[in-house]
């Protein structure tokens, strides 16, 4: 399902996690990740640090998500679940801390709909529209139920005060999203309070038709 057995995405799930704290988009024990196998999940356990993850050490899940070895996963893991449970073609979830993008979900007046304008082709191909919900205590079912809400229509959501959480058709693909939604929004800060421009209402559908994005 995913294109890699289980080993070789153990160790896909580290080597970019590794890549993503050294390069600065997620902090101390914050983030998780996850991945759909054939009959179940791998996710980051609890408390771990994206940094310096183990592959034998990762949380696997049945596919009902009951734990069948490694480590307490995530606090988080309901979202995750309910995330899978609403998009059955994603692979891959990433859920970082990183800056811009958690700066951006503090933001007041956003659209719910699509919190971060379209300023490159590459966010629209890569991110689509970005909702955001309300806040809600991390590790939540109230988190949970809204993530899930929200993500029957879309790849990439904002959790408002928390921070991002992407899923793909894999792994990788979700981590990719994950970096272009955090250079989108630090473009957003860049280009605050200068005169702004985005891609047009018909840019974006002409990309969309290119390379069969969902409408935003």
């Amino acid at each position: 399902m995913t294109g890699l057995d289980e080993q070789e995405l153990r160790l896909e799930i580290c080597r970019f996690g590794a890549s993503m704290f050294q390069r600065g988009l997620t902090a101390g024990a914050s983030g998780n990740l996850s991945a759909r196998l054939a009959a179940g999940f791998l996710v980051t356990p609890t408390n771990s640090c994206l940094g310096f993850l183990e592959p034998s050490k990762l949380t696997k899940l049945d596919a009902a998500g009951r734990h069948l070895d490694g480590p307490p996963a995530t606090k988080e893991i309901g979202m995750h679940l309910c995330i899978y449970q609403a998009r059955p073609s994603a692979k891959g979830i990433v859920h970082l801390h990183s800056t811009y993008a958690t700066a951006l979900s503090c933001l007041e007046d956003l659209d719910p709909a699509n919190a971060l304008a379209p300023l490159t082709p590459y966010v629209v191909m890569r991110v689509g529209s970005l909702a955001l919900v309300p806040y809600a205590m991390p590790g939540s079912n109230e988190l949970a139920e809204l993530v899930q809400t929200a993500a029957r229509g879309h790849s990439a959501v904002l959790m408002a005060n928390h921070g991002p959480v992407v899923s793909a058709n894999s792994f990788a693909d979700a981590v990719y999203a994950a970096e272009e939604l955090e250079e989108a929004a630090k473009l957003y800060f860049i280009t605050t309070n200068h005169s702004r421009r985005q891609l047009t209402d018909k840019q974006v559908s002409e990309l969309a038709e290119r390379f069969r994005i969902p409408p935003r």
